[in-house]
């Protein structure tokens, strides 16, 4: 195939058919209330091993002679490919073997063994791991299955574009996560073909824009590495494939702040009973936080997956609590004697604040003497009563510090 095409995408959902879930379109009530629009998750994180991942790596696979698949397949990643590939290669009886750097939390090595996949560990970057693929794949004559600058990978991931339309013909915008552009890409090109009036908005993080930065400017712009709580989208550059499709068939493309993201996440856990990782949360995050939607629109939103690693979800959640107002900490000097504390907490509880942690400083060089310092984590209802708890312990107390 030497171009995605709606074509090829119609040809990749007869492959996929019944190898690869066909995820839910559901109706968000909370989140139309709070757009004025009517709003649906596309749940590509309930998609078998977590994300849309396995839609491409199976459509590629599938489009290897039987001498190719039978020496079997490398593919190089940090998380969500690996575990597609994985488990694409296992649906058809062969071998991949799938290079991660040095590093990469080990929830995601067990996992993508858990799907057949061979890890070999390697480099301490992406770009030594992918070099070390490349070296595998022509030592052993295996076929290297790229994330998302290869036609049929695209093609495979399009299918999410036709079932939308079968599901919600009406949809008026289409807002997707993008990473190296393969996605949306493939969403892209299924959609306007069908209703070219439907717009299309891809979606970034400020730690890792190269593909909105690409757009903006018409070329390729390679970009440092950013820390992100959304690393399934954090590349560097999209390719020259993704990047002319892009170009062609976006409407536009935003970027989302990393409080922004955590706040998704913990809205689509709260709201919808929803795990989305960072990438699979900022299209979310860039509906309630960018103004990309007209009044009563119809909006299907990308979840792209929902392979969040456990160990740093309770930091995440964290930071949407703080993102929403609903977490606050001060930090307050009072006298060091009997009483003070709990007239403190007397005073928080008169405007409805709720403790859920207390530390204390006696020792440090900055706590004068006969003073206590106390850092005070709450929890609040929003940013408006956040203040309110605030402003009634300044009247009262010494503050040095409030987040």
């Amino acid at each position: 195939m030497d171009s995605l095409s709606f074509d090829s995408i119609g040809e990749a959902k007869q492959i996929l058919n019944k190898k690869v879930k066909r995820t839910p379109l559901n109706h968000s009530t909370t989140f139309s209330k709070m757009t004025s629009c009517e709003v649906y998750l596309k749940h590509e994180n309930l998609q078998k091993a977590g994300s849309f991942k396995v839609r491409g790596a199976y459509n590629k696979i599938a489009h290897l002679d039987k001498s190719m698949r039978e020496r079997g397949v490398v593919a190089v990643s940090t998380g969500n490919h690996a575990q597609g590939v994985a488990l694409a290669a296992s649906l058809f009886g062969i071998s991949a073997t799938i290079v991660m750097p040095k590093g990469v939390p080990i929830p995601k090595i067990e996992a993508t063994k858990g799907y057949g996949g061979t890890v070999i560990l390697h480099g301490e970057s992406f770009e030594e791991a992918h070099a070390k693929a490349l070296e595998i794949a022509e030592i052993d004559g295996l076929t290297l299955i790229h994330a998302f600058d290869d036609q049929y990978v695209a093609a495979g991931q399009g299918t999410i574009g036709l079932e939308i339309l079968e599901d919600l013909p009406e949809v008026d915008l289409v807002v997707c996560p993008i990473g190296g552009g393969g996605l949306i890409s493939g969403i892209a090109t299924a959609i306007k073909a069908q209703k070219p009036s439907c717009r299309i908005i891809g979606v970034q993080t400020e730690e890792m824009s190269s593909a909105y930065q690409s757009i903006k400017k018409g070329t390729l712009v390679t970009t440092g590495k950013g820390n992100t709580i959304a690393n399934g989208i954090a590349i560097k550059c999209p390719s020259k494939f993704t990047f002319s499709t892009m170009k062609s068939a976006l409407d536009d493309v935003v970027i989302v702040k990393e409080k922004e993201i955590a706040e998704a996440i913990l809205l689509l856990l709260e709201r919808c009973k929803t795990i989305a990782e960072g990438a699979g949360a900022v299209s979310l995050a860039a509906l309630l936080n960018r103004d990309i939607a007209k009044k009563d629109e119809k909006i299907v939103l990308i979840v792209s997956g929902g392979n969040i690693d456990s160990t740093i979800l309770g930091k995440i959640i964290t930071q949407g609590l703080i993102k929403a107002g609903r977490y606050h900490e001060l930090e307050v000097l009072v006298e060091d004697k009997p009483g003070e504390l709990e007239a403190l907490l007397e005073l928080i509880t008169s405007v409805e604040g709720n403790v859920v942690d207390i530390d204390f400083d006696r020792y440090s060089h900055n706590i004068p003497f006969g003073y206590v310092g106390l850092n005070i984590a709450l929890e609040t209802k929003n940013h408006l009563h956040s203040k309110e708890i605030t402003e009634k312990v300044k009247a009262s107390y010494r503050l040095k510090r409030t987040l």
